[in-house]
């Protein structure tokens, strides 16, 4: 299996407010960058939805590493989310995210890891930059001042 590595942010100017995502997907010198945005979302909402995108752009079944400042998102595929689906999801935050989660990880030998954001970290800043672009882009198309 390819291993590839997944930096993903989500960024959300009000939260919830516009929101905006961003993943970067890194293989042997290639990267492909996943954004968009959405007019009402939270943070960790947009931070889901960065892994899902970016995980979308994966061809074939991969190992696959991903960065996260989001320690919503490290924690419910490391340690949470098992625990979620035997409860059907009941009580849980954004279940259809996580669901979506589900469906575009079959396949994949998934490894979250933490980074702290605003540190550094390159490609970590990288999607910071973008996924704020992305939901002040939404923000400005709706008319609201930034």
């Amino acid at each position: 299996m390819k291993q590839v590595h997944l930096y993903s942010d989500g960024s959300s100017l009000g939260n919830p407010g516009y929101g905006g995502y961003c993943a970067i997907l890194k293989y042997k010198g290639h990267e492909k960058i996943a954004k968009g945005a959405q007019e009402l979302a939270t943070n960790n909402q947009m931070e889901l939805k960065a892994v899902i995108e970016g995980l979308k752009l994966l061809k074939e079944p991969c190992v696959v590493e991903i960065t996260s400042d989001s320690s919503y998102v490290v924690k419910g595929i490391n340690e949470w989310l098992d625990g979620w689906i035997k409860k059907e999801f009941k009580k849980v935050k954004n279940p259809k995210l996580w669901q979506e989660y589900l469906e575009v990880a079959k396949g994949h030998q998934i490894k979250a890891y933490w980074v702290k954001g605003h540190a550094g970290h390159e490609e970590n800043e990288k999607c910071d930059k973008i996924a704020r672009g992305e939901a002040e882009m939404i923000q400005k198309m709706s008319g609201e001042r930034v």
